[in-house]
């Protein structure tokens, strides 16, 4: 039987690709030494990349509302909205940078000052408690502490932790220094990308049309364009919850009278940009912040952050962060616990917008193959115990705006 030319040149396509394969795992070594190799050239842009699309989600916002598209003004429209987007980034920066960290070192300070006196404050209330609870006087005695030998544990400990924070800070601030020229080039590059994105855009289309089948290209920029409007849209809801979360402990603080209710509220804010877990740092320095005032009350913020986070983790991000990127709240606690345990932060971060993609481009093809099928409307959209409220929303939102929540 004679083999068709096509079917020949797809016998090759394989056959070279195992060919590359096999070459491959065997010199895996040399596969991961040019990948880095790769990645090292191309990672000023790559973040550069990133740097332009945070910035533009903003941008965009404040570019249309400026001067009239026609006007004489119109030509300033984008440099001004880059100046008051690039202001705004610096501010909240330089806002966590001068409010957070100066009250940050203080309180460590304060905690290694303290240590001695608490320490002093336990033993004798320790000394006293037989006076007043004579039940509990044996159980006092068999304690048997050596409180000078415990104390200078303490004291070690906290120089220690606090001798590691410094380094981790300079170690940090070293690695900055060393990034620099990456840096540069990186926010160069991305103010190329924003100032020329139409014109990008149009090249990107052109290289796309020239080496794929045009059905193939069309697919392509669809799912490029359902990524980003879901992308843009995570990190505004990201943004916004997170004012929410800072807000609701700034108000909530201050009605309990809670020292530092301001400053925590903003620390809690820039932290929960991590999605669903970046709150517990923020806990963490508030409740140091909070402890050198007044231990009960860092007991009381305790409690009132484990209330709040109940309330932001179940209600307040799903909605928020689920509405806006057209993926149910339940698959957007999904996609964080899987994200987080394979990717840690990062996983975090991409794997709800991923998922939101994956999930519009998956009710897609069902509502395709439902029309395929000729099956009716009534046979899957009947009120039946609500099992469908689980799947993929299949009406006819889903081709146009990949906002799919269920």
């Amino acid at each position: 039987m004679e083999i068709s030319k096509e079917t020949r040149k797809r016998m090759m396509q394989i056959i070279a690709f195992g060919i590359l394969l096999y070459c491959g795992m065997e010199h895996f070594d040399v596969v991961i030494g040019a990948v880095d190799f790769v990645l090292g050239i191309v990672m000023p842009f790559l973040v550069g990349g990133a740097i332009a699309f945070v910035i533009n989600v903003p941008m965009k916002s404040i570019e249309r509302h400026l001067f009239a598209k026609n006007g004489k003004l119109a030509k300033w429209r984008r440099p001004v909205a880059y100046l008051l987007t690039l202001a705004l980034v610096i501010g909240i920066i330089t806002l966590a940078l001068v409010v957070v960290i100066p009250e940050l070192g203080n309180t460590i300070s304060m905690i290694v000052q303290q240590v001695p006196v608490a320490v002093k404050a336990v033993q004798k209330w320790l000394t006293d408690l037989p006076d007043s609870y004579p039940a509990l006087a044996p159980a006092v005695a068999e304690l048997n502490i050596d409180w000078s030998s415990l104390a200078d544990s303490i004291v070690t400990f906290v120089q220690n932790f606090a001798a590691g924070v410094v380094s981790s800070g300079v170690g940090i601030f070293s690695g900055i220094v060393s990034g620099v020229v990456t840096f540069v080039i990186a926010f160069t590059f991305s103010i190329y990308v924003l100032f020329q994105k139409e014109r990008l855009a149009r090249q990107a289309k052109q290289i796309l049309y020239a080496v794929f089948p045009e059905k193939a290209t069309e697919k392509i920029l669809s799912v490029a364009a359902l990524s980003n409007q879901v992308f843009s849209s995570f990190l505004s809801g990201q943004c916004v919850e997170a004012v929410i979360l800072g807000t609701l402990f700034v108000i909530t603080m201050s009605i309990l009278g809670m020292p530092y209710a301001m400053l925590t509220g903003i620390v809690i804010a820039i932290t929960a940009l991590i999605p669903i877990f970046g709150a517990f740092i923020g806990c963490v320095i508030g409740m140091l912040l909070i402890v050198m005032v007044d231990p009960v009350q860092a007991v009381w913020f305790l409690v009132l952050f484990l209330v709040l986070q109940q309330i932001e983790g179940n209600l307040i991000y799903p909605h928020v962060v689920g509405s806006s990127v057209g993926l149910p709240s339940i698959w957007v606690l999904v996609a964080v616990t899987v994200g987080g345990n394979m990717f840690g932060i990062l996983g975090i971060l991409v794997f709800i917008p991923l998922c939101s993609v994956l999930y519009a481009l998956f009710a897609m093809f069902v509502k395709k193959r439902l029309r395929e099928r000729e099956i009716p409307e009534s046979r899957w959209n009947a009120p039946s115990g609500g099992a469908a409220a689980a799947g993929p929303e299949v009406s006819d939102k889903t081709g146009g705006s990949g906002n799919t929540a269920g």
